[in-house]
């Protein structure tokens, strides 16, 4: 049920489309810095959303925090635009090779001896219970994983990133960054399929772990799929509002346009006055609306106040909107 309330909310944002460039820059960048500072959080990196901005915008250094922090923060933003340069791929093209570029890309700089490589050593997560496969058994459960997907699993899209991201942490085929490329491989398989990337907040990071868990330790995934639902959902409604503001902005706008009967009141002109001048050139119109509308700016107030001066000189028409273009 959660899947169609979401694929609602995706109709109600694919039937607005195409969004302004403005608007979609604006969500991007926003997205950008929210996916950065809140995957980076949950592995504990302490930039806060307002610093990570500024590492990763303006690169500034922040006072007190690590090297390695900052080079989360810039890493995680450039493995996303490079995930988001993949859009027109589909996930069943997904190889080996985009998830260690993934990998590569988020250890850079911090761990170059791990990074883009599989681990050969074991693995534990403190203060989890979960017990990681052997080491040697990574690259064929990987090879598996892969070809998994390779199939086109018959899942709805946010399942199956959610699946992805199950499968590729339960692996756990990396020395570090495990779960910083597992949400990034989900965002990229939600992207690929036109949904918009997933992000945990802060403050669901021990839900997130929690279910994560349960569902590797034999328990239901129905949980931890929820939750990344949840979050997907979360990213519609926040580019449904823009979408809503930016309307409003541009209705607030349309508000200071008069309609022909208001600016005849608002001069003393028949309508029939108003529509003669408009026909003749004199007067512009500034927009049509879907009703047919002929709707004017408020400054027409002055150019017919101007137009009836001339009048009053004896002026022809002709004449009049020869002075008026001078």
């Amino acid at each position: 049920m959660i899947f169609n309330a979401i694929d609602k909310k995706k109709s109600e944002l694919d039937a607005l489309r195409p969004l302004s460039g403005e608007l979609v820059k604006n969500l991007e960048e926003w997205f950008r810095i929210e996916l950065t500072y809140t995957s980076n959080a949950i592995e504990g990196n302490t930039l806060t959303r307002r610093e990570t901005a500024l590492v990763v915008e303006k690169g500034i250094t922040v006072g007190g925090k690590t090297l390695a922090e900052h080079l989360e923060a810039t890493n995680h933003a450039e493995a996303l635009d490079w995930a988001k340069g993949q859009i027109k791929r589909r996930p069943n093209q997904i190889s080996f090779q985009d998830t260690l570029r993934i990998h590569n890309l988020i250890l850079k700089g911090i761990d170059d001896a791990h990074a883009g490589h599989y681990r050969s050593v074991p693995v534990r997560v403190s203060g989890s219970t979960v017990v990681f496969q052997n080491p040697r058994k990574v690259p064929d459960l990987m090879d598996a994983f892969h070809n998994w997907l390779k199939t086109k699993p018959k899942l709805h899209p946010i399942e199956l990133a959610a699946e992805a991201h199950y499968r590729l942490v339960t692996i756990h085929p990396f020395v570090d960054g495990n779960g910083r490329t597992a949400r990034l491989l989900m965002n990229l398989i939600l992207i690929m399929q036109g949904y918009p990337p997933a992000f945990i907040r802060k403050r669901d990071r021990l839900n997130y772990i929690a279910t994560l868990e349960k569902a590797q330790t034999g328990g239901p995934k129905d949980p931890f799929v929820k939750l990344i639902s949840k979050a997907v959902e979360r990213s519609f409604d926040i580019y449904l509002k823009a979408v809503l503001q930016e309307e409003d902005s541009s209705q607030t706008e349309s508000d200071a346009l008069l309609k022909i009967g208001e600016l005849a009141k608002r001069i003393g002109v028949p309508n029939s006055t108003i529509r003669h001048w408009t026909k003749e050139g004199l007067l512009e119109v500034a927009e049509t609306t879907h009703s047919g509308y002929q709707m004017y700016n408020v400054d027409m107030i002055e150019r017919i106040e101007k137009i009836m001066a001339l009048k009053e000189k004896r002026l022809t028409l002709e004449e009049i909107k020869k002075q008026l273009h001078e």
